[in-house]
């Protein structure tokens, strides 16, 4: 099951899946997330906007709508 990485809890792994919007595809391609990486949600603002992910060693800073177009699915424990 696929889900957009904003409903993704602080701590967590999930492997990329697809980006789903086309407006914004392009520029998160070009910050290295791809289909097929595994990144972990590193924080939040206390308002729930910005996003902090860990990406392939370096922290991201997303804004909620560019999180809602990453679709991830949970890593298996």
């Amino acid at each position: 099951m696929n889900i957009s990485l904003d409903n993704i809890p602080i701590g967590q792994t999930v492997k990329v899946k697809g980006i789903s919007d086309g407006s914004i595809k392009r520029r998160l391609m070009d910050m290295g997330i791809v289909p097929g990486l595994e990144i972990s949600v590193e924080g939040r603002a206390p308002l729930g906007d910005p996003i902090e992910i860990l990406v392939r060693g370096y922290k991201l800073t997303l804004r909620k709508n560019e999180a809602q177009s990453i679709l991830v699915e949970k890593e298996v424990e």
